[in-house]
């Protein structure tokens, strides 16, 4: 038994009345229009949204975007562009100096104009090592608020997910705006529509 396993349960034995948890009831906010919402918010944390049509080639899109990206890395099958897979690279070390990562996001929120990544690459480092970072996001996976997220997101077989918004941004140091400091220093979100 682990010292946290211990201390919980002798809690437990020497708590002598219970309550029934109350029921919480929160309606958070609602947009008219998530898609318009999650995309003016992108914009005003730093980052870019892209809308790619059905028929559209994604690849030339993200290439148009980013064409002076030499390393790309990705796992996503319609990815053909990307000359590096954080599958199959031994250390997260062999990232480094990735130009640009193409990675799945899975669930958008309109509300703070975050996206939901789940651990779907062996090395997580790709979503913060690149210099730049496109997120593919299914335009009708996006929510109006953090309450209908939480509602639905998964953790993958890693265990492991992070919420990104925006490019990476600090202002801890002599308080100057310092974009890039743990992480891409630019995002653009690919909205799929289907």
């Amino acid at each position: 038994m682990s010292s946290k396993d211990e201390i919980l349960s002798n809690i437990r034995r020497n708590i002598k009345a219970t309550y029934d948890l109350p029921e919480i009831v929160i309606d958070g906010i609602q947009y008219p229009d998530k898609v318009v919402q999650f995309t003016e918010t992108i914009q005003n944390v730093g980052g870019k949204v892209v809308v790619l049509e059905q028929g559209q080639d994604i690849n030339s899109c993200i290439q148009s975007l980013y064409p002076e990206a030499k390393t790309i890395a990705s796992n996503v099958p319609e990815i053909t562009i990307a000359n590096r897979n954080p599958d199959t690279v031994e250390t997260p070390y062999q990232l480094n100096g990735t130009d640009l990562a193409i990675i799945q996001g899975e669930l958008g929120v309109a509300e703070n104009g975050c996206i939901w990544i789940p651990q779907n690459v062996k090395e997580k480092a790709v979503y913060f090592i690149s210099e730049y970072l496109v997120i593919l996001l299914d335009k009708d996976s996006i929510v109006n608020n953090m309450h209908e997220a939480y509602r639905q997101i998964q953790f993958g077989e890693y265990g492991f997910g992070v919420f990104i918004s925006g490019p990476s941004k600090t202002a801890d140091i002599e308080q100057a705006l310092v974009i890039g400091a743990h992480g891409a220093k630019g995002v653009t979100v690919v909205l799929i529509t289907h």
